[in-house]
């Protein structure tokens, strides 16, 4: 797909920001430090992924990371998988943390529907986090353990990662909305000795009992040996012998002083998971060094996050971006979370909250972002954002139409941050730069140290045209290895298959003559017409400027010598699909990009299916309508609305 014109420039970073840009200082360091100049962004970009070792050790440094030991190498083998990354070094990714203690600022800031906006100081973070690891401590955890949770985005998950990391243990998290089986199929393959767990959580206005769901995890999980509930509602009905405790009773006055568990750069920091929807969930380890490195370096430099800086992404604990957002205490700044609904009691809830909590750095999902376009709201005008610097979009492609819609709605004078990565390395690969301008559709950067290229068939890298994303270098964020996966066969089966020794990310993507990225969808849902590809993203966004549609979703589908391609569409409230409306869509898509975009037919749907993390689920969906059971394609734990396949089953059956 070549990229026929540059598109709209919406913003560019003043002479002042670029001065004051984290970046900028760290060209300055390279300068007086190394004797590396560079001219600007790409050249340094382009240094960094030649250099890769160099690169990685210049982060090290710059940081001042803490250490024990000597690294005799920065890698000890040339290729991908399987790269140890400075072996030697012992370090703890907590410890980092608290070194950037900021007193005049709140560590954590945290509001939810039913209560008012709270902050939780530097000192009295170390406090709980030192009684709690005292706590783990008396209960026999140690180094190399599993401690698992099931909480919401609330500020005691982010006080059990501290304490948990502190040791030199091992956290994983499963969010409460998350289905029964989905948790046990995740966190039962670790073997975790400790739940830290909720029994009830609230959402929507609603509040949901989870104590027979958390009761049956319990009891399917022979490895815990400690429970520990926090605000409980009622008392546990287990059969087994495992101690529950409240979590009131792990924080304790006069606990012993906060201290830190150096491991292994390579030593595994968390396990997080693949969605889940087709089987056991990949339990994606990453190392303590790594996402130490990776995280320092993403939110200093492409998130330009600096001391006092209050920092929100809406994620909740089963999302990598809570994970991530974590990172924004490594740099001094303050971590904001909500938990609830984005959209009540209505879609100006985190605005009005980033108002209050005069966030300076709003994180979000591109459908938050459409849902607000689609229901009209006006943030800028209704909300006092002056101390907003940027806004940060991930979860699936940001359409050019909602960038247009960030700068007319929310503000002109706004650092626009589309980002793409993923859990397989808990950070991006393309992301933000506040050295150059956003321009409309397009994603600033490829991310510093990360070898990035879109690749023909012939595997060839190109420019200005639709390509596999690759990653053609290893990166010390990417994971050391799958819980369980004997010989990297699975490892080796998520990302080496098709390019032996490059890491296939599964997205299309472009590179611009701007040197920026455009991402166009999942290449595993690719739509085929005619023998030429056409991402999902590009149907969307004609879509998604049509009012009478809330969502959509399309699927290619061929059998034998017959092809067809479907929309389905869910009606916003008060629409119903006509003819003309169909007309209107088929227009639509037509005008903005081919004939071939233009699908077959048009069928009002009453949901289209996600994940529990937010992806459309295009994949399952094609497979339910060439005749695989939907048994066998999805688990509907694993789904945000299971019933949203019911039509899709009954629609194959008709044609089976």
């Amino acid at each position: 797909m070549a990229t026929e014109k540059a598109p709209r420039l919406l913003w560019e970073p003043t002479a002042k920001t670029k001065a004051k840009a984290n970046l900028t200082a760290f060209m300055h360091w390279l300068a007086e430090e190394k004797g590396l100049t560079f001219t600007g962004y790409q050249e340094l970009w382009q240094w960094s992924v030649d250099n890769i070792e160099d690169f990685w050790v210049a982060i090290l440094e710059y940081f001042k990371i803490a250490y024990d030991g000597q690294y005799t190498s920065v890698t000890d083998k040339p290729g991908m998988p399987g790269v140890a990354w400075f072996q030697g070094l012992r370090l703890n990714y907590a410890e980092h943390i608290f070194r950037q203690q900021n007193n005049p600022n709140p560590a954590i800031i945290f509001k939810d529907e039913l209560t008012g906006t709270r902050h939780l100081s530097w000192p009295g973070l170390t406090a709980k986090v030192a009684s709690l690891q005292a706590f783990l401590a008396d209960r026999g955890i140690k180094e190399g353990d599993r401690v698992a949770a099931y909480l919401p985005n609330i500020p005691e998950a982010i006080i059990a990662f501290l304490a948990v990391n502190s040791l030199g243990a091992i956290w994983s998290s499963t969010s409460p909305d998350f289905g029964t089986s989905s948790v046990i199929d995740r966190i039962a393959q670790i073997e975790p000795a400790m739940l830290i767990a909720v029994d009830n959580y609230n959402y929507g206005g609603k509040n949901f009992n989870r104590a027979g769901a958390l009761t049956e995890i319990i009891e399917a999980i022979p490895s815990l040996h400690t429970v520990v509930v926090v605000r409980p509602k009622q008392e546990l009905a287990l059969q087994k012998d495992v101690p529950v405790f409240a979590w009131q009773q792990t924080q304790t006055e006069g606990q012993r002083p906060l201290r830190f568990n150096r491991v292994a750069f390579n030593h595994p920091i968390w396990i997080l998971y693949s969605s889940g929807t087709t089987g056991i969930p990949k339990a994606i380890t990453h190392s303590q060094g790594g996402i130490l490195l990776e995280h320092l370096k993403y939110l200093s430099f492409h998130n330009d996050v600096k001391p006092g800086d209050r920092c929100f992404w809406y994620t909740t604990t089963g999302w990598m971006m809570w994970n991530y957002i974590q990172a924004a205490l490594l740099c001094g700044g303050t971590v904001v979370l909500y938990d609830g609904s984005p959209a009540y009691p209505d879609m100006k809830t985190l605005w009005a909250y980033a108002e209050e909590a005069a966030i300076t750095h709003f994180g979000t999902s591109a459908g938050f972002i459409v849902a607000n376009m689609k229901a009209n709201t006006h943030p800028g005008r209704d909300f006092d954002l002056s101390r907003l610097q940027s806004i940060g979009s991930t979860g699936s492609p940001l359409p050019p139409e909602a960038f247009a819609w960030i700068y007319r709605e929310v503000k002109h004078d706004l650092w626009l941050a589309s980002i793409s990565g993923g859990t397989d390395v808990c950070s991006a690969f393309v992301g933000g730069n506040p050295l150059w301008p956003v321009y409309e559709g397009e994603i600033q950067c490829r991310a510093l140290g990360c070898a990035l290229a879109a690749y023909n068939d012939a595997g060839q890298p190109v420019t200005g045209e639709m390509g596999e994303m690759v990653i053609t270098k290893p990166m010390p964020s990417m994971p050391v290895f799958f819980w369980g996966d004997k010989n990297y066969q699975r490892y080796r089966e998520s990302y080496f298959e098709m390019f032996p020794g490059i890491w296939r990310h599964g997205d299309w993507t472009e590179i611009t003559p701007r040197q920026g990225v455009i991402i166009y969808g999942r290449s595993d849902s690719t739509l085929n017409r005619g023998g030429i590809r056409i991402g999902t993203a590009e149907i969307y966004r004609a879509v998604d400027t049509i009012p009478e549609i809330a969502d959509s979703m399309v699927v290619y589908l061929e059998q034998d010598d017959n092809e067809t391609m479907p929309l389905f569409v869910k009606m916003a409230a008060g629409h119903k699909l006509t003819d003309e409306l169909v007309e209107k869509i088929k227009t639509t898509i037509r005008t903005r990009f081919t004939p071939r975009h233009v699908p077959d037919n048009i069928i009002a749907v009453d949901a289209i299916p996600y994940t529990i993390s937010g992806k459309k689920m295009e994949t399952p969906v094609k497979r339910i309508l060439q005749g695989v059971p939907a048994e066998k394609v999805v688990n509907p734990d694993a789904m945000r609305n299971p019933g949203a396949l019911n039509y899709f089953v009954k629609l194959a059956e008709r044609f089976s």
